[in-house]
């Protein structure tokens, strides 16, 4: 089995620029205000979430492993 990973988007951060929406469509959606949310907060590991989180222009975008609170993006200093 794999890792779980719980996503969360800081709304005070979004800027609604929809690049999560394009490299992740099946884990993030844009609401009425344009602002992201993940579809499902606790999901499966995938890499085209991971690939969003890194790529957000703001960096809006935490996960952690599900369960630890470990991060996994963006990397503990």
């Amino acid at each position: 089995m794999g890792d779980r990973w719980h996503v969360e988007v800081d709304r005070a951060l979004c800027i609604g620029s929809a690049q999560c929406v394009h490299r992740a469509p099946d884990a993030f959606h844009l609401d009425t205000a344009r602002q992201s949310r993940p579809l499902r907060p606790d999901m499966d590991a995938d890499e085209r979430v991971l690939e969003a989180a890194e790529n957000c222009p703001v960096e809006a975008i935490a996960v952690t492993l599900l369960g630890s609170g470990e991060a996994v993006f963006p990397p503990e200093e």
